[in-house]
């Protein structure tokens, strides 16, 4: 039989009880990382088709831009987008209430790419017009950034690319694929949150106070220099899509100090629109179709 003495049984009660609390503190760290905002998964509709982003250019290729925004439309509600777009990635912002001090937290979430169509072994950016984008983002519970956040957005980008800029048959589909395949070459299977290769279709104020009809704001294409090559422009009519204009898409619900917000209350909060938005009139929220 063997015997321990009370310094044993003391040494034998030290150990059970670091082991305890070392339990305790990764069960604790397991749920704290489970909580961090590493990414958002997005409820896209699981794939119905087996189109591919070659062959949707290739069947677009002669479309004009009403059948080819009707068709992207119908691929995307049908889940054929490709699966590394459906992680949304967070973009962190603040703002300091000037009357109080306090400073204000928010994080909302972002998709990685802009809109795409295919499977992660074939897929393609596509160009569309602002309704056909809000039809998507209202499906899929999400909205069109801001000015403000596409410079947050390229900010938090750890995939910077140059832009490359064409000139001939700016708005034809085969001119598109050809934007992606440049794009791609660029990035050479780089992953993550990847800016500078479009200019984004946004929502601004702008457009409800731009004294011409259905227009469209586009704001972007930052240079390495963090520079954007397109200041905040309402000048196109809604329909003229071409192919330096992408769609990224932003989860609607906006984390703000730990509770959840919808991005609409967000923005006519006086002081909480900030996280969102530098406008002067931040009160146009989507486009309507």
């Amino acid at each position: 039989m063997i015997k321990i003495n009370n310094r044993s049984r003391l040494k034998i009660k030290a150990t059970f009880l670091s082991l305890e609390m070392g339990y305790r503190f990764l069960i604790s760290l397991f749920f704290l990382l489970a909580g961090c905002n590493h990414y958002k998964y997005i409820d896209v509709p699981p794939r119905h088709t087996g189109l591919s982003g070659s062959d949707f250019y290739k069947q677009a290729a002669a479309m004009n831009w009403a059948t080819r925004d009707s068709f992207a439309v119908k691929e995307i509600l049908a889940g054929n987008v490709p699966g590394f777009l459906r992680e949304f990635k967070p973009i962190n912002v603040s703002v300091t209430d000037s009357t109080t001090g306090k400073k204000i937290n928010a994080t909302y979430y972002v998709a990685p790419d802009y809109l795409s169509i295919g499977t992660n072994d074939d897929w393609a950016r596509i160009n569309i017009s602002p309704k056909a984008a809000q039809k998507i983002a209202d499906d899929f519970d999400c909205f069109l950034p801001t000015k403000k956040m596409v410079d947050d957005i390229y900010n938090a980008a750890t995939v910077k690319l140059e832009p490359v800029p064409m000139y001939a048959f700016r708005d034809s589909t085969p001119t598109m694929w050809q934007h992606h395949l440049i794009i791609e070459g660029q990035r050479k299977g780089s992953s993550g949150l990847i800016a500078g290769i479009k200019k984004d279709i946004v929502i601004s104020g702008k457009i409800t106070r731009d004294a011409r009809p259905d227009r469209v704001a586009i704001y972007g294409w930052h240079q390495l220099d963090s520079k954007p090559i397109q200041p905040l422009y309402t000048g196109h009519i809604f329909w003229w899509v071409d192919y330096s204009q992408g769609i990224r898409l932003v989860y609607r619900n906006i984390k703000v100090d730990g509770k959840w917000m919808d991005y609409a209350d967000v923005l006519k909060d006086s002081l909480l629109k900030r996280l969102l938005c530098d406008e002067e009139f931040c009160d146009f929220y989507r486009y309507s179709y």
